[in-house]
């Protein structure tokens, strides 16, 4: 599809609904910025333009949507999601070193403040959306399409209630005003954890019947498809399944994610595994959300950049995630038969690395990075040293070298947030198939083993990992899925979710966020590691968010807290 198909009314249109009505006095005037809910339930094309704008909601925190508002999920921020993780940290803090450090407390959740309430003010904006439509003057046709856009979108913000806090509060179609908690006890009443999967995943099973199988010029890029609905439905029976939730089980997250697969609409980009996150035409991308040169987000360019460029250093990648990349032969770096050379540590790694992470010696911008020291231009004896990396490491991934990285301003961070990818799908049914089949065998409805579908991943063009060959152990295979996610899916969203639904966080979040130290010296360099940030810690209760304090007080202590809070 071309560029033009970049959803324009989002960002043209500001729309604002009026839930509150007061006695007509001599200040009652027509406000110019937002329309009524009348105007937005008597006017079909405002009506549309009020359903577009439910994938972008309210920002609720300082630095959230710069330049824009939030999607969801945290996207092109500032501090990514990845910063509250093994994959990096952010070098200013930005309200993550809180999480990063143990300290989350239903009176500060830091940068993950804003998940519950941005989502059910977005599902009640649904609801009123949903409550409203059948009395606007349009085509049957056209009203269920609308009817299923809207539960795609209500599903996706219950799939971000689950994933965080566990148990949701299921409004069904209801729209709640001001005082309703004083006459309904249900609006406190957290359901099951399967009772709150099966609700989003009805939802997103409506949807799919609903919406359209492709994009298309009445219907940009950006907006939900069967197959947004059926790959989302597919993450939630993956969780579902996985050993932190326990309510599903992992022959019906295979047969979802095989239902995304069987459409034969998505396939492994072969353009490059950088470039597939520099544009929205390749045949991987599911969902995403577009972005156009009116609607700036955050640049990633000079957020992220060296600061001897100029950049300011943002979401830096860890020692951690640095050390688990395997070198090309598919080895580990500890295996002592691997050829890993400590004294060449970024020597014939896997492929992703060098796409995802600069590093001392990496090529940039038509010169080398520099952070060793002393002397190195990207190290603290740099300019603006300030903005020197704490790990040694700087991002790559999703960077564009040809956006300018200084004064970027509307010329820069037109590139598409990937929600959901056709490599995540592959990667969910690996996972489930192997846990539900084993390694090697052929589901039915599939036409290809949890090994097959992890090798076509390992196959992508300028990665060509080796295969994954047969015999593989269900355990072998296992770690092998876990790595592949570890490496292809890092700093999408997935990693917090995932270490905390293998329920392994306890020991991958409680190790030191490690960095490196390069010295120069006159045959080389040195590598020294280093903590680059102080107090890393995760408690059991962690694995889930606590509901923010003043949700639990406007419930009047009704809204029962997550346990250990």
């Amino acid at each position: 599809m071309k560029s033009k198909h970049i959803l324009p009314i989002i960002y043209t249109i500001a729309v604002a609904t009026s839930m509150v009505s007061c006695k007509k006095n001599f200040l009652d005037i027509s406000p110019t910025d937002k329309y009524s809910e009348v105007a937005v339930f008597a006017d079909s094309v405002v009506f549309e333009a009020f359903v577009v704008n439910r994938y972008i909601g309210a920002r609720l925190q300082d630095k959230e949507g710069d330049g824009t508002d939030p999607g969801f999920g945290r996207g092109f921020e500032y501090s990514m999601w990845s910063s509250i993780t093994d994959e990096s940290i952010y070098n200013n803090d930005d309200n993550t070193w809180t999480i990063q450090r143990g300290l989350l407390a239903p009176e500060n959740l830091g940068m993950a403040g804003t998940i519950w309430p941005r989502s059910y003010r977005s599902i009640r904006e649904c609801n009123l959306a949903l409550n409203n439509i059948d009395s606007l003057g349009m085509s049957d046709g056209r009203k269920t399409r609308l009817k299923a856009e809207l539960q795609f979108i209500r599903a996706f913000r219950y799939h971000d209630i689950i994933r965080n806090y566990g148990r949701a509060v299921l409004m069904g179609d209801k729209v709640y005003a001001l005082n309703d908690n004083l006459q309904d006890e249900s609006l406190f009443q957290r359901a099951s954890l399967k009772e709150s999967i099966d609700y989003a995943v009805a939802q997103l099973d409506e949807a799919a019947v609903g919406l359209p199988a492709d994009n298309s010029d009445s219907w940009p890029l950006g907006r939900a498809t069967k197959g947004a609905a059926l790959a989302l439905k597919a993450r939630l029976l993956l969780y579902a399944a996985s050993p932190l939730y326990n309510v599903g089980t992992w022959a019906a997250a295979a047969t979802a994610a095989q239902d995304v697969i069987s459409l034969n609409k998505y396939s492994i980009s072969q353009s490059g595994y950088a470039n597939l996150f520099l544009s929205n035409s390749n045949p991987e991308i599911i969902f995403a959300r577009l972005y156009t040169k009116n609607a700036n987000h955050t640049h990633l360019e000079i957020a992220n950049g060296p600061n001897g460029y100029g950049g300011w250093g943002g979401n830096l990648p860890l020692q951690n995630l640095v050390d688990d990349y395997q070198m090309m032969d598919g080895k580990s770096i500890t295996d002592p038969t691997s050829g890993y050379d400590p004294a060449n540590p970024y020597a014939n790694r896997d492929p992703r690395f060098y796409a995802t992470i600069l590093y001392n010696g990496s090529s940039y911008r038509g010169a080398t990075l520099e952070t060793f020291t002393p002397g190195g231009k990207d190290s603290k004896d740099g300019p603006e040293n300030w903005n020197t990396s704490k790990t040694g490491y700087y991002l790559k991934k999703f960077m564009n070298d040809s956006y300018p990285l200084q004064n970027p301003w509307g010329n820069a961070g037109f590139q598409p947030w990937i929600y959901v990818r056709y490599a995540e799908i592959l990667l969910n049914f690996a996972e489930a198939a192997n846990e539900a089949y084993g390694p090697d065998v052929i589901p039915s409805g599939s036409t290809f083993s949890a090994r097959g579908a992890l090798n076509q991943v390992r196959a992508r063009t300028g990665v060509a990992m080796p295969q994954i060959a047969a015999g593989v152990s269900q355990t072998g295979l296992r770690d092998a899925i876990r790595y592949e996610r570890r490496v292809e899916l890092a700093f999408e969203e997935h990693r917090f979710y995932d270490v905390r639904r293998w329920k392994i966080a306890d020991v991958t979040e409680n190790k030191p966020a490690g960095g490196i130290i390069i010295t120069k010296t006159a045959t080389g360099y040195t590598y020294t590691p280093k903590v680059a940030l102080d107090g890393r810690s995760f408690l059991t209760k962690h694995y889930w968010l606590p509901i923010p304090r003043a949700e639990i007080l406007s419930s009047n202590n009704k809204l029962e807290q997550n346990p250990d809070y």
